[in-house]
């Protein structure tokens, strides 16, 4: 759900910033190939970077984490 006035982030946007090499391998599959799936696992269980970085990159572009009130 998008906000008005605000993007969103796209999958794998702070990878492709950063030219991490492994989304650079997973650029040359074809999604859903079994190579696919094997460097995308790389990314799920053995990410090269930290969420501290994520976050981070988060923060310098301008991203907002946001979440609904609770009633």
């Amino acid at each position: 759900m998008s906000i008005d006035g605000y993007i969103d982030y796209q999958r794998r946007e702070y990878c492709h910033d950063i030219a991490c090499p492994i989304q650079g391998l997973l650029d040359r599959e074809d999604a859903g190939s079994q190579g696919y799936e094997s460097i995308r696992n790389i990314c799920k269980t053995d990410c090269i970077h930290t969420t501290y970085e994520f976050h981070h990159w988060l923060i310098a572009k301008g991203y907002l984490v946001v979440r609904p009130e609770q009633d």
